[in-house]
């Protein structure tokens, strides 16, 4: 099975995801998510497939998420207007994200990425 996983090749989690990919021999296509900013398609797809609510796709911890002072906005976006601010901005979306036919998942919590591989 192939995987996509999107990163910032300099954020440290993203690291930690991608050698523990790497230890277990994972085979993925690796997207920067800054240079190759995931698409509304994409998002708006990988929400519905997964049933994560957009607002779990946001980098909310992220400084851009902060200085857009978008807490207090959420409330008030659209669907569409969430997909355009995080397809607008490699930087508002949470990462690492792991892709495939099994689903979705973001950041990086082994357990679970363990279950998406298959691993026991």
């Amino acid at each position: 099975m192939k995987y996509l996983f999107i990163e910032y090749p300099k954020c440290s989690t993203c690291q930690k995801a991608k050698k523990w990919l790497e230890e277990r021999q994972v085979e993925f296509e690796d997207r920067h998510i800054v240079e190759n900013t995931p698409t509304k398609e994409e998002l708006k797809a990988w929400s519905q497939r997964s049933q994560i609510p957009l607002n779990k796709f946001f980098n909310t911890s992220g400084l851009v998420y902060k200085k857009l002072n978008l807490k207090e906005k959420m409330v008030n976006l659209t669907e569409d207007e969430k997909l355009r601010l995080l397809s607008g901005n490699g930087m508002l979306i949470k990462r690492p994200l792991l892709i495939s036919e099994k689903g979705v998942l973001i950041g990086f919590k082994p357990a679970n990425w363990e279950v998406m591989i298959g691993e026991e």
